[in-house]
């Protein structure tokens, strides 16, 4: 997959810079002139604006949609944090600084695009807020052991793989990108962080992606949203692939987007 397409922008919300790319639908005919909900992309727990690579600008030239990629605060050219994370951190993303992006930016009811912690932040918002759609890959409603042990691998690896180098290339502070998100998850409260409760207030559609290979995540996270949630609801779970489809399997990936969009705006006839 590409690099980025398109230039990021860093855009105030009270007082901190969040780093925010705005992509418009990258079609002539727009949907056939019927103007669609915006799709919002929330990143994992290391992810930014940059680790999306080109898949954003896909999915606006699949669907015909204007897309909205930002970085948390923390996180790739976004304003570092001033403390550590709580343990409610996907809480007061969900419901703090993403509802406050989404008002600066004139955005009402959005798809969002999460993927992993941001599938969990997706889940949350949609709970509390008008939400048009909902597209979760490799999302989190319960802590599982699979997931803290392959982070805790991770945290074991921290200097010998030289992370932080890594990291630095996508992160202005890779270290608190690193740390905030790991410490967290390794918290021995964290273990009891449940989502599920939530999922009854969800009534907009969803698309819930995982790869059968997913090394932070069992189908168990899928087929609880399936449960829990009281909207139309679509599985896909994907062979041969781990806990980033939209990268290992973006071909699929996209179809599924672009058919959920289609399903989701049955007005539109251009896509």
């Amino acid at each position: 997959m590409a690099a980025l397409s398109g230039s990021p922008e860093i855009i105030d919300i009270d007082g901190v810079g969040l780093e925010v790319l705005r992509l418009p639908p990258n079609s002539e005919s727009h949907g056939g002139g019927v103007e669609g909900p915006t799709i919002v992309f929330l990143h994992q727990g290391l992810g930014s604006v940059a680790m999306w690579r080109d898949f954003p600008s896909l999915v606006a030239k699949v669907t015909e949609l204007s897309c909205v990629v930002y970085s948390r605060r923390g996180y790739g050219q976004s304003a570092p944090r001033a403390k550590a994370h709580g343990i409610d951190y996907k809480h007061r993303e969900a419901m703090e600084n993403l509802p406050k992006l989404l008002g600066a930016l004139k955005i009402e009811r959005p798809i969002l695009f999460g993927h992993s912690d941001g599938g969990s932040m997706a889940l949350i918002h949609a709970a509390h807020f008008p939400t048009a759609g909902l597209i979760v890959e490799a999302p989190h409603i319960f802590v599982e052991e699979i997931c803290t042990s392959a982070i805790a691998k991770m945290r074991d690896m921290y200097e010998p793989m030289d992370f932080e180098a890594k990291l630095s290339r996508y992160h202005r502070d890779p270290a608190h990108a690193f740390w905030g998100w790991n410490d967290i998850w390794l918290e021995p409260a964290f273990a009891e962080w449940n989502i599920e409760d939530l999922l009854g207030q969800i009534d907009c559609p969803v698309l819930a992606i995982q790869g059968e290979n997913d090394e932070y995540g069992t189908m168990a996270q899928l087929d609880g949203i399936a449960l829990g949630t009281t909207g139309t609801v679509k599985l896909m779970k994907l062979p041969d692939c781990g806990h980033t489809p939209h990268r290992e399997q973006p071909d699929r990936v996209l179809d599924a987007v672009k058919d959920f969009v289609v399903r989701l705006m049955p007005e539109r006839t251009s896509i």
